[in-house]
């Protein structure tokens, strides 16, 4: 490569004298032509080395390339003509004209001989494309802007896509008649059809990351018509970061139908929340809780303590960080049960976490409440143990993860979920651990919601069933719930609950229709939908705020305060015991259970019997036992 621009300077060089004498060089200017040839070729190798001219790819030349060329090229001109004036200002018979003429000769036949062997190269690309046509699917692309055009260069480079493009589509008007790397732009999504029976297509890409999901849905839709099964682009963040390649073509998602756009966060807050602090995480091996300490360890805390009962999450979580996070973060993988306190205690006690994310929870509605006691156990006594262990060792935050079924609760998973929240909200106003929870609704993929269930039961040829043609949820995806949580924790203020805006509700029905489409079925005609009845403790809509809740925005336009009804943690920590003395040893059955619930929290649709009400007013504790409670 350095010989080949040593004689490029060589031919620029003679030239220029030679343009400047019309082939006829006068004897003394050959003198001065050849005195100074050293000193120009010696002049542009070091500068062409420094500008790192020598390793570029000519195949890939662009035009950035062709910009830094003449960079270069005019870096040595200067310094050549400083040279000239200040050490060889004694050689009069030297044109001033050479100077600008070697410049021009050198960018254009280096510039000539880069875009030659890259036009050379692509027209050897486009005559392979073209003999295996016959082995390429018929490329329709949904969108002609910038990304449209990355990826058709992508495709014409790298000759084992097996795409042929053959036009695209854009419903802006201005773009429809343009040719894109000699693909036509020849209609709107509106038309998807005719164009595809027109062009004999026989693929479909998405490119148009910036859609939104109703737009997305809208494409997705008019593809099905066509009877093709579309294929989609990265997030907008991909291409915009550089990130972007054609190897990145995925199938369309659910989440690309439900999903919403990217989350903006303030970096720098969670940075100062998280970065080289000590932080744990409990339900470190579910999906939330795994999510979290993903995304926990892009800020490079000091310690991450993973804490899960289910060793084998644990151990793939465990594994997975270490690959990417394992110089940076010591990862310390825990084995333990919420619950069991004085374990809790040692491992504060030896690492000193200073945040506490609470993930750890049951939140399978049907499976609590065939076992209530398990609920109570793990989402209220988990919660308070975690809580308190985390306000004595000094913990500066303790952050709990909440649900809508927590808000006018039908279950017992919801109802204890609430009675999570109003004791993080007790600890808050008589601790200097700051306490909050984040309360939001369905992620999409977590373990054991609908989503995972429904794709088994697709595999299996069917049915899929939905309990209720009416049911809705809400639903947001696993890394952006992660991302708000962890944006709220590290701008709330200690006592509040935070509402993630979930956007607008989905009803269960149109998610079974678009996964049995997403996996080129039909909907009853080859996969069928059939409505169970809703379960014991399952509602119809799910809410995200109390009624009696004040709802105020805070700075990020996703995350609100909900300001809900507070009780006293004397108060509190009495029912806990309560409940732990009378009703979890067993000396009780589930509806005393459910009574219990009611009594904490009245919203409760359960309507207990009085004489259920009056044997749980009958249990007593000695009040010495609550007051021990609240000192430690």
């Amino acid at each position: 490569m350095i010989l080949v621009h040593l004689m490029v300077f060589l031919v620029a060089y003679v030239g220029a004298f030679l343009i400047r004498f019309d082939f006829d060089v006068p004897p003394d200017y050959m003198n001065t032509m050849l005195l100074m040839l050293p000193v120009v070729l010696g002049i542009k190798l070091l500068v062409f080395y420094s500008a790192e001219q020598y390793s570029g790819w000519w195949r890939y030349v662009s035009l950035n390339d062709l910009v830094a060329l003449m960079r270069a090229a005019g870096i040595s001109a200067l310094i050549f003509v400083a040279v000239k004036l200040l050490v060889f200002g004694f050689i009069r018979s030297y044109p001033r004209s050479v100077f600008l003429l070697d410049f021009v000769n050198t960018v254009v036949i280096l510039g000539g001989l880069r875009v030659s062997i890259r036009l050379f190269r692509e027209a050897l690309a486009d005559h392979q494309t073209e003999r295996n046509a016959a082995d390429k699917q018929r490329l329709l692309i949904v969108g002609a802007g910038d990304t449209a055009e990355t990826l058709l260069r992508e495709i014409s480079k790298n000759s084992n896509l097996p795409y042929r493009p053959v036009a695209l589509v854009d419903d802006d008007p201005n773009r429809q008649g343009l040719r894109i790397h000699g693909a036509p732009v020849v209609g709107s999504t509106e038309t998807l059809k005719e164009t595809v029976e027109r062009y004999e297509i026989e693929a479909i890409i998405i490119a148009a990351p910036s859609a939104s999901p109703a737009q997305k849905r809208h494409i997705f839709e008019r593809c099905q018509e066509a009877g093709i099964r579309p294929k989609i682009l990265p997030a907008i963040e991909s291409v915009l970061s550089g990130q972007f390649s054609a190897r990145a073509i995925k199938d369309v998602a659910i989440d690309d139908l439900l999903g919403r756009p990217p989350v903006k966060l303030d970096q720098k807050a969670i940075a100062s929340y998280l970065h080289n602090k000590r932080v744990v995480v409990t339900g470190a091996g579910g999906s939330i809780g795994s999510e979290i300490c993903r995304q926990v360890c892009r800020f490079e805390p000091a310690t991450l303590i993973m804490i899960e009962q289910a060793e084998n999450p644990l151990f793939f979580i465990e594994r997975e960080l270490r690959r990417s996070w394992g110089e940076t973060t010591e990862l310390v993988p825990v084995v333990a049960n919420v619950c069991n306190g004085e374990r809790l205690d040692a491992l504060f006690e030896q690492h000193k976490p200073q945040v506490v994310l609470h993930a750890a929870a049951h939140k399978h509605v049907p499976l609590m409440e065939a076992n209530p006691v398990e609920a109570l156990r793990n989402n209220v006594l988990g919660t308070r143990q975690v809580a308190r262990t985390a306000h004595r060792h000094g913990a500066e935050s303790f952050v709990m993860i909440s649900t809508d079924k927590a808000v006018n609760p039908t279950s017992v998973m919801g109802t204890s979920k609430r009675v999570a929240e109003l004791y993080v909200q007790a600890m808050a106003a008589t601790s200097d651990t700051a306490f909050i929870s984040v309360r939001f609704g369905n992620v999409l993929g977590s373990n054991g919601s609908v989503v995972p269930i429904f794709k088994e039961q697709i595999r299996r040829g069917g049915p899929v069933t939905v309990t209720h043609p009416e049911m809705q949820r809400y639903f947001m995806t696993i890394p952006e719930a992660t991302q708000l949580v962890l944006q709220a924790a590290s701008t709330g203020d200690s006592g509040q609950v935070f509402v993630l805006d979930m956007g607008e509700p989905v009803k269960i029905l149109d998610l079974a229709r678009d996964l049995i489409k997403l996996s080129g079925l039909t909907p009853e005609d080859d996969v069928k939908i059939v409505f169970t009845g809703m379960r014991p403790g399952e509602k119809l809509f799910e809410e995200l705020s109390l009624e009696d809740e004040e709802i105020t925005r805070t700075r990020h336009d996703k995350i609100f305060i909900g300001d809900a009804t507070q009780l006293p943690l004397d108060v509190i920590e009495a029912e806990i015991l309560r409940m732990e003395e009378s009703v979890l040893q067993g000396s009780r059955g589930p509806d005393v259970m459910r009574a219990w619930l009611k009594r904490l929290v009245p919203e409760y649709a359960f309507e207990p019997s009085p004489e259920l009400m009056s044997a749980l007013d009958n249990d007593t504790i000695h009040s010495d036992k609550v007051i021990a409670i609240h000192r430690t």
